[in-house]
């Protein structure tokens, strides 16, 4: 490693930085249109919208970088303070996040990017998080390793040294690393990268002292290193920096390498940028790439490596000291499809059937819905409201379709419960490190539908929510694979509330389950495959970094559990309480009836009785509002077993809620969303006619 002096190139005031709140940094209505061209130097954000903030002049601006499941966001909450979903799994932190935070005594604004393993991406979220790092704006760049994988994830730091900008690295999971009795030299690791080395254990906040002061200490440096490269690789990254002139947000040395390597958003920038058009910067490029014996993309990698492997020699000691522990045991089995399946279906048995749907979509809300509302609550709103002269306005908060006999009904008796047990179960498994074993248990299989095993990451967060789902499939790799994802959210995964009221109904009848089941996964795997058949585009590559298998916290558990019900809670409550007074002024104005007119030919032929027509209306307004409606029908004795059967699969397969609908057309635009619209409506009572037909036939 060698030092330079600061480069003399006028850059961007660092007191000016910008921020990303919510969705407001991910662009437009689509989101898988190309990037513009000036998406490099953007704050952290691209197509626009981005909520500028300056910081006072004595604060600090933080931002964390690093691969997937290596601890970004457990170090994010522990600096901040403030809670934000700590995942292991890719995928958490698909947009870029921010807090506040006192880091030394001096106010900070920390920011947790996505994980990314090169600043040359292949996903929509390293595209993210590289240009938060690319944007001038990073402040101190703190990259968060697994301190057992320096070997892989020390290239990264190597181009995080490039960009010049102050760094500070985290040796994350050290009590990982003394379990398998090894040691890291930290002084010696940063003697050599000429930056600042924490070992840290973000979930229970050892080294964080030492790593505010070491991030207090960099944000006043500005002492850019440069990794010494072999076999002409150095040679040409000076060749190219050499002939940029221009203003650069970052060290030019960092857009060098990327126009080295053909990356077309440093291509476009430098074009952009240079006087005469980029043509000496490019031309040196050319030549450089013809001397480098290779694909300048593979030879830089590997002499990154080279040179990460050279910095460590001697910094990693020790080894096992001891047997294998029950992660290790376990982990395999995990892994492995004649162990993985048997235990993800005693996972789902006992997760998804026992605890979500007959504890909390049975007898958490047979309790609410009958011992609290029914009996107490909605007799009680119904007399205060009794005086209330006028019958149009009374209806509007009790009565059939009433905004608190129905809406906050629905909500708190019948969604809230099931939500808050799925969501228990699912922080469970989150902080325990399985999703990430299951990713690659089901790879081979997903493959075979056009997608890879990154893929299982939104579909299982769609049993919680498929309209957070749907905006978390921006994290895989290929635009072929994000639309197929999209579709089959939209079709066959069944929300939290949706499923577990299903459940509840269905699981006094197990032939009834299994065949609401198995036509889900049916209807899964066959568009699956047939979509995939038809999309044009190429399949995505699947890699993944393990971490470790943890027993799950308790108290990890219980914040993330109250943290996504709370989120929920605050997003369903007014969509319920928005969908009760459409329904009562479509109710008011007569169009209820039109539009239930003209369902019930429909529902008719699928064997169903007219009132089955309303929950459909439902559906459309809220997935588990409809679901809710079948469970008054079924509660009622409306529905025989095939019935129940029929109706349970056309609205699980039935066209989703509006706010996944809308999200849809965000992320895929408003062309690709109706599309998907137009063939699941057809699609799903297609399937319930199919079926009810079969049913019949059978005799059951």
């Amino acid at each position: 490693m060698r030092e330079r002096p600061s480069t003399d190139r006028p850059r961007r005031d660092p007191s000016d930085v910008g921020t990303t709140s919510g969705g407001a940094c991910q662009g437009g209505a689509d989101r898988d249109a190309a990037p513009p061209a000036d998406a490099l130097p953007a704050a952290a954000c691209h197509g626009g919208g981005a909520r500028r903030l300056r910081l006072e002049p004595d604060r600090i601006r933080v931002t964390l970088v690093g691969s997937p499941n290596v601890g970004k966001s457990a170090l994010f909450n522990r600096l901040t303070g403030a809670y934000v979903t700590v995942s292991n799994y890719p995928g958490t932190s698909v947009e870029v996040s921010s807090g506040g935070a006192t880091i030394a005594g001096r106010g900070a604004e920390v920011v947790d990017t996505p994980g990314m393993y090169s600043l040359l991406p292949t996903t929509e979220e390293e595209r993210v998080a590289r240009r938060a790092v690319l944007s001038g704006e990073a402040g101190v760049l703190v990259h968060v390793i697994d301190a057992k994988n320096l070997d892989r994830m020390l290239p990264l730091t190597l181009q995080l040294a490039e960009t010049g900008e102050p760094l500070v690295v985290a040796l994350n999971m050290m009590d990982e690393l003394e379990r398998l009795g090894m040691t890291v030299d930290a002084a010696l690791l940063a003697e050599r990268l000429s930056v600042r080395v924490v070992p840290i254990t973000a979930v229970s906040g050892r080294g964080l002292d030492e790593l505010e002061r070491a991030i207090a200490a960099a944000a006043g440096e500005r002492r850019p290193v440069r990794p010494i490269y072999t076999n002409g690789v150095g040679t040409a990254v000076e060749a190219v920096s050499g002939r940029l002139s221009a203003r650069y947000p970052v060290d030019p040395v960092g857009y060098a390498t990327l126009v080295l390597q053909a990356d077309e958003e440093a291509l476009e920038l430098v074009r952009r940028l240079e006087p005469d058009g980029g043509e000496a910067a490019l031309a040196a490029a050319r030549e450089a790439a013809a001397r480098m014996g290779g694909p300048p993309v593979y030879r830089m990698a590997y002499e990154r490596q080279r040179t990460a492997e050279r910095l460590l020699e001697g910094v990693l000691g020790g080894g096992r000291d001891g047997g294998r522990t029950w992660s290790d045991r376990i982990g395999p089995w995990l892994t492995r499809p004649l162990t993985g399946v048997p235990i993800l279906v005693v996972v789902l048995y006992f997760g998804l059937f026992k605890f979500v749907g007959q504890f909390g979509a049975g007898t958490l809300v047979d309790f609410l819905e009958n011992t609290v509302f029914q009996a107490h609550v909605n007799p009680v709103l119904e007399r205060a409201f009794a005086a209330v002269p006028w019958e149009w306005l009374r209806s509007l908060f009790v009565g059939e379709y009433g905004v608190l006999t129905l809406g906050v009904r629905y909500a708190v008796a019948i969604i809230l419960p099931v939500v808050g047990s799925f969501f228990v179960f699912f922080s469970i498994l989150e902080d325990s490190g399985y999703f990430p074993r299951l990713a690659l248990l089901v790879d081979r299989a997903f493959k075979r539908i056009g997608l890879s095993g990154r893929a299982v990451i939104p579909m299982v967060l769609g049993f919680a929510c498929d309209t957070m789902a749907t905006m978390v499939t921006r994290t895989l790799e290929t635009r072929r694979e994000r639309v197929l994802a999209t579709l089959l959210l939209a079709l066959a995964v069944p929300c939290s509330a949706q499923l577990g009221v299903i459940l509840a109904i269905l699981s006094a009848t197990p032939t009834a389950l299994g065949i609401w089941a198995g036509v889900l996964v049916l209807t899964f795997l066959l568009v699956g495959v047939i979509t995939a058949r038809l999309l044009p585009g190429e399949s995505a590559t699947f890699h993944m970094e393990l971490p470790p298998l943890r027993r799950p916290r308790l108290g990890n558990v219980a914040v993330k559990t109250y943290s996504r019900m709370q989120w929920y809670f605050i997003e369903v409550l007014p969509l319920f309480l928005f969908a009760s007074v459409m329904l009562w002024a479509l109710k008011l104005t007569g169009l209820f009836g039109t539009i239930i007119g003209g369902l019930a030919p429909l529902v008719r032929l699928l064997g169903l009785p007219p009132e089955t027509a309303r929950i459909f209306l439902f559906g459309f307004f809220r997935r588990d509002y409809g679901a809710a409606g079948l469970y008054d029908l079924h509660r009622q004795g409306a529905l025989d077993t095939v019935q129940l059967t029929v109706a349970a699969v056309t609205l699980t397969l039935f066209v989703p809620c509006i706010a996944q609908f809308l999200m849809m057309i965000k992320e895929r635009g408003w062309k690709t969303a109706l599309g998907m619209f137009a063939f699941i409506t057809p699609f799903a009572f297609g399937a319930g006619l199919v079926l009810f037909h079969l049913l019949r036939g059978l005799g059951l």
